[in-house]
């Protein structure tokens, strides 16, 4: 199969989706089940398996929460503080806004801790900014700036604080230990790293998260404490809600496809794609937006050369030109850096060689 979409002619390489791999369409193809099958609980059973493998975990909660990566980090939040809990989050781009727009939605007293866009987040703050919060909330890959914040500090001397780390941009891209580095609860989406469509989001929970739960979320879609009794306290499965069918077999082949080239091997051509795109880019004339030794290899943000832009074309003209001319998509900036940034994505399937090679030919051709 070619690097392009089955369905378009487009390499996906913004900060969204990326093209899936072929795995996964294939597994798109399956005659739907119903969802209390005995054959489809045994494969979600299978892929909350290979969800512990790479999210490396043993923890029992671990399953896919049947919506996106936001709903990931609204049920994470929503199960763990309520009015009158203390949460600090880190915030260096727009990911950790939401956090706090979550968080204060629930109640909870919000203490920020802040880094400029483009630079990582001091852990050490983030310990010092409250004596004893109930959690403490970090980006692990910021998607909106290419920042790597790292958690190791914050797991190691958070005390009685959860961590809760979003994942969405690192699952399966870059290392990632949630047991090791003390992480009590995590979420991540499908559309990134893992090489499949949108649609879900994995999620896993420590027994000691379990244990602070909120008496009584004040969502029900996402209350976890009626999943935790059957995986914590031997209670009978019971039914939820109507499971994405389809969107299950496609979580199950893409883990399959990280987990047979080997977590180790993924993470490596990762970091390949993004070394020689983030080179190519400097070579170029391009500045790097992340701050070095903080940056993502699939995700590239970089500043846009203004005086490189062809003339009369703004810089979203180049991304049209770039999509409609070679079929290759790249995303804007968000928030303060848009029509500032571009943001390049070497996720999953298009972390490929030959995807950084078609987009430094591109933009050799057009830009002057």
């Amino acid at each position: 199969m070619s690097a392009t979409s089955p369905h378009t002619d487009r390499i996906l390489m913004g900060p969204g989706p990326g093209n899936p791999y072929p795995e996964v369409i294939e597994a798109f193809s399956r005659p739907v089940m119903g969802h209390l099958d005995p054959e489809f609980i045994v494969l979600l059973d299978e892929t909350n398996d290979r969800l512990r493998q790479v999210f490396r975990t043993q923890n029992p909660l671990t399953f896919p929460v049947s919506a996106t990566g936001s709903a990931g980090m609204e049920a994470t939040i929503v199960n763990t503080v309520g009015p009158g809990d203390t949460i600090v989050i880190g915030i260096n781009g727009v990911f950790g806004e939401r956090m706090c727009d979550v968080a204060s939605r629930c109640g909870a007293d919000v203490v920020r801790v802040e880094a400029e866009w483009g630079m990582a987040l001091d852990q050490q703050e983030l310990l010092d900014a409250h004596p004893s919060p109930k959690v403490i909330a970090v980006v692990h890959a910021e998607t909106s700036t290419g920042v790597r914040n790292d958690v190791t500090e914050i797991g190691a001397g958070k005390g009685d604080s959860l961590l809760l780390v979003d994942c969405v941009t690192s699952l399966g891209g870059i290392p990632l230990e949630i047991d090791e580095w003390g992480v009590d609860l995590a979420y991540s989406g499908t559309q990134k790293c893992l090489g499949v469509p949108p649609g879900i989001s994995p999620v896993t929970v420590s027994a000691a998260a379990i244990k602070r739960f909120v008496d009584r979320s004040p969502s029900w879609y996402l209350d976890f404490s009626m999943i935790a009794a059957y995986v914590t306290g031997g209670a009978a499965r019971a039914y939820h809600h109507t499971a994405p069918i389809s969107m299950i077999y496609a979580l199950h082949a893409g883990l399959g496809v990280v987990l047979n080239e080997g977590l180790e091997n993924v993470h490596a051509r990762h970091q390949a794609c993004g070394d020689r795109l983030q080179a190519g880019l400097v070579d170029r004339g391009f500045e790097l937006f992340a701050e070095e030794g903080h940056r993502l290899p699939e995700l590239t943000a970089v500043r846009i050369p203004e005086e490189r832009l062809p003339d009369g074309m703004s810089e979203a003209d180049v991304r049209s030109v770039l999509l409609e001319r070679y079929g290759i998509e790249i995303g804007g900036g968000l928030g303060p850096v848009a029509g500032k940034v571009w943001r390049i994505g070497c996720m999953g399937h298009t972390a490929r060689q030959r995807n950084v090679t078609m987009l430094l030919g591109a933009l050799d051709e057009l830009m002057v």
